[in-house]
């Protein structure tokens, strides 16, 4: 009689180059590409700071700006960096980064590349709320009252996460489907930016010339001020935007397939909205919509690391390079310094042209 023994199951295939890096019950793969990419574009940002933070009316060599960030300098050129021309760049870098990391957020969830806050209205609520604020004011009862009496960014902001709200509330239809998102929230921006239009037709002069610097993002005169709120909503949710990552991988392959992975589909996609939502607000409020950011930087951190999904990490560090060096041509490329979201957009509507090009093709095919 011949005796059966149990083997030891195979352990499973490897994928060549991509080690798994254990410590007890976690593990990461190891990615060198993206390592690379993260390192390159963190270079990228930096040259940019300073770069943008030397150019000016007093400028500034890049030698020096990199002495007195690490503490050098005579008294002058420490006011001029620190105080003046810091936090404009940080600024920038900042928005940039949290409005990529909402767009990877949205266009993952979505399955969708046209999914940006910017596109299903997001950024527009806040804009609204905030020409509201400009051109009516304390004029509309209790509700212009306290959104004035709240100062523009935190009515920006009111703004934001009441349009997502009502945008998640009209596409839940027993649970979020990424197309009806979209499509609602197409229908929500093409509503508000009816009633922008509106507010800038029936505003006084100087009231329209500030509500059109504000609608077109703008980082001039930016302090510390507006530092400090967008930099800690990234320390808080960019970290939630992390852990909750590990479902979105799941999320790629439909609805079905995640459940069957035991995973909490409405569950899971909620909460990534509220981090989406919350970035993309306070960015929002801190220096206007600055267009197509959060479109194209997540598309571009995807190709450079070629993954399946826009990366969070990767996003992040493209968006805020892709800001900051918008800010320098802007401030230094033209007789007159241009609002940053003239550059952005310049760069961003031909690839939304090339994005609805290519689906077009492949909706035909």
């Amino acid at each position: 009689m011949a005796v059966l023994t149990k083997r030891a199951p195979e352990p499973p295939a490897k994928v060549p180059g991509r080690p798994a890096l254990r410590r007890g019950r976690f593990s990461v793969v190891w990615r060198p590409r993206t390592v690379v990419v993260l390192a390159l574009t963190a270079l990228v940002l930096f040259v940019g700071l300073v770069v943008n933070i030397g150019r000016g009316d007093f400028p500034i060599s890049i030698g020096e700006v990199v002495a007195v960030l690490f503490g050098g300098g005579d008294r002058g050129q420490r006011f001029i960096v620190l105080d003046l021309r810091l936090p404009q760049s940080l600024t920038g870098a900042l928005v940039g980064g949290a409005l990529a990391v909402s767009g990877a957020i949205t266009q993952a969830i979505a399955r969708n590349p046209l999914a940006s806050p910017d596109i299903i209205g997001i950024t527009m609520g806040a804009s609204a709320t905030a020409v509201f604020v400009i051109v009516i004011g304390g004029g509309f009862g209790a509700v212009g009252g306290f959104l004035t009496a709240a100062g523009l960014p935190i009515a920006a902001l009111i703004g934001g996460l009441l349009t997502a709200f009502v945008i998640h509330g009209l596409s839940w239809r027993r649970g979020i489907q990424g197309f009806r998102l979209v499509l609602v929230g197409i229908g929500i921006n093409a509503m508000l930016l009816a009633i922008v239009q509106w507010l800038l037709v029936v505003a006084e002069i100087h009231e329209a010339a500030r509500a059109t610097v504000w609608l077109t993002g703008s980082l001039n005169a930016r302090g510390w001020e507006h530092v400090i709120p967008v930099g800690l909503a990234l320390v808080v949710l960019v970290p939630a935007a992390l852990v909750l990552a590990h479902g979105l991988g799941a999320l790629q392959f439909g609805d079905d397939t995640a459940r069957g992975l035991g995973m909490r589909v409405d569950h899971a996609r909620s909460w990534l909205l509220v981090v989406a939502v919350g970035l993309a607000a306070v960015a929002t409020a801190s220096a206007g919509p600055i267009a197509f950011v959060a479109l194209v930087a997540p598309q571009i951190a995807q190709r450079l690391v070629g993954s399946a999904r826009p990366p969070i990490a990767a996003s992040l560090l493209v968006g805020a390079a892709l800001t900051v060096l918008s800010d320098v041509i802007a401030r230094t490329a033209f007789p007159s310094p241009l609002p940053v979201g003239i550059i952005t957009a310049v760069v961003g509507a031909p690839y939304l042209l090339y994005l609805l090009a290519r689906h077009g093709r492949e909706a035909r095919t």
